[in-house]
């Protein structure tokens, strides 16, 4: 009797201690198991799922802006990314508006599935996201007041103050061009609009900046005081791609395959010309 007394504590004990060490597997909480199939089904699968693809952008006209007018989604990055997403079955397109130099940073804190901002792709971008197959090509332009005739190229800003937008590839060539002492010195600016407010007001000489934006603004906005250098030869190429996470390769390999058929169908090249680029500005 002793003997089967002593069995019997032994088996309750030992299925205490296993209890306690984890020999038994709990089953997942709701939450655990709605985060692992999210993770098995693929980023592009939960972005068709929802029905929403979401566009990180600093509201940079003429490539990815909200009209005021119209209150929608425009601009040339706008048209390529909604046309790919209503190819990939995505019904809607939501945009988040943050500052340039924060749109891969918000994109890796997943606050958003794309960034689609006329964003060139350099080295040190591409350590943190995943870009696309380039979308198009786009050169700098150096801006100046109407009346000036002393600035014909990046040469004659050795005694000039010239001003750039925080986060551009502009912004860091002309802080090089200060270390050089090709530049007197250089304003930061956090958007386009101030960056042509500035020189409207002469609170600076020059800019340097997106061809195409100044083009598109001082077509939309004939009370600026400013006008864009020519002939002038552009510094950079400007390879231009939309980006992604570095782990989404499943989106990004669905958005080369519509892009490729959008360049081959000559849906691309419409787009940059109707905000007045062209084929020159065409990328393979």
């Amino acid at each position: 009797m002793k003997k089967k007394v002593k069995t019997g504590l032994i088996a309750i004990v030992s299925s205490l201690m296993l209890a306690a060490c984890g020999g038994q597997a709990s089953a997942p909480s709701p939450n655990e198991s709605s985060s692992a199939a999210q993770e098995a089904q693929g980023t592009l699968a939960q972005i068709k799922e929802k029905g929403v693809l979401t566009v990180l952008t600093s509201n940079d006209a003429p490539f990815s802006y909200i009209d005021t007018q119209t209150q929608q989604y425009t601009g040339i990055d706008a048209e390529i990314i909604t046309e790919i997403a209503k190819r990939l079955g995505i019904e809607k397109v939501e945009v988040k508006v943050t500052k340039f130099e924060n749109l891969l940073l918000e994109l890796n804190n997943k606050n958003g599935d794309i960034v689609a901002d006329a964003m060139w792709v350099k080295p040190e971008r591409e350590k943190i996201a995943a870009f696309t197959d380039l979308w198009y090509n786009q050169a700098d332009g150096l801006i100046v007041q109407k009346d000036d005739t002393s600035i014909k190229g990046l040469d004659d800003l050795a005694d000039k103050v010239v001003g750039g937008q925080k986060g551009t590839t502009f912004l860091e060539l002309l802080n090089q061009m200060k270390s050089e002492g090709k530049v007197k010195d250089v304003k930061v600016f956090g958007s386009q609009a101030e960056l042509l407010l500035a020189i409207n007001t002469k609170k600076i000489d020059a800019a340097l900046t997106d061809m195409a934006v100044t083009a598109f603004t001082i077509k939309n906005d004939p009370t600026l005081n400013v006008k864009m250098v020519s002939p002038y030869e552009a510094h950079f190429e400007g390879p231009t791609a939309a980006a992604v996470r570095k782990e989404d390769t499943d989106l990004l390999e669905a958005v080369n395959t519509e892009l490729a058929k959008l360049k081959e169908e000559g849906f691309v090249l419409e787009v940059l010309k109707k905000y007045g680029l062209g084929e020159d500005n065409m990328a393979e």
